[in-house]
């Protein structure tokens, strides 16, 4: 159970609206009950309109955002990324490991993918970017893109920060981290 109670169906009817069309027919996630149980942390969370598809290719908003929630430790969303996006995003069991486990250097990745992981490693760790790592990013990013990458890892920080803050438990048959 998390620390703070979510809300049960049957939910207000512009919350189910909501839910409807964050969750395209699925039961909504015990993290947006939550949420969504405190009118203004809902409206924040939906305001930051990074939960639609923008610049990027599912592989590469999936890359960043299994990589951020890894490194925050954020078990919870990391699972739910994983179950509902690895197979549709082309992620191979391997790379949906070296998530967690390997380095940007990993040889399951592309050119263009190290460069992607470098980057959310160098923004959780130092919260910037060198020239040399902006540079690198340039090379396989343009500006669009790059904007996303830099609003979805610190996104994804803020859920990781509120999952793990509030304790979030595992969603049914969401995956843990591998060993």
């Amino acid at each position: 159970m998390s620390r703070i109670a979510p809300l049960e169906p049957p939910y207000a009817p512009e919350i189910q609206s909501q839910f409807d069309a964050i969750m395209r027919g699925a039961p909504p996630l015990t993290l947006f009950r939550v949420l969504a149980g405190n009118a203004r942390a809902w409206e924040k969370f939906r305001a930051g309109s990074l939960l639609d598809r923008g610049p990027l290719s599912l592989r590469e908003r999936e890359i960043v955002i299994d990589r951020t929630c890894a490194l925050t430790r954020c078990e919870y969303e990391w699972g739910v990324h994983v179950s509902i996006f690895a197979k549709a995003a082309r992620l191979t069991d391997e790379q949906v490991r070296a998530t967690v486990l390997e380095g940007a250097d990993a040889a399951c990745w592309s050119k263009g993918e190290q460069v992607l992981i470098a980057t959310v490693d160098a923004l959780h760790h130092r919260a910037t970017l060198s020239a040399d790592e902006f540079k690198a990013l340039s090379a396989h990013y343009d500006e669009p893109r790059i904007f996303e990458i830099i609003l979805l890892c610190g996104f994804y920080r803020t859920v990781s920060y509120l999952n793990n803050g509030l304790d979030m438990p595992l969603e049914d048959n969401a995956p843990t981290f591998p060993s």
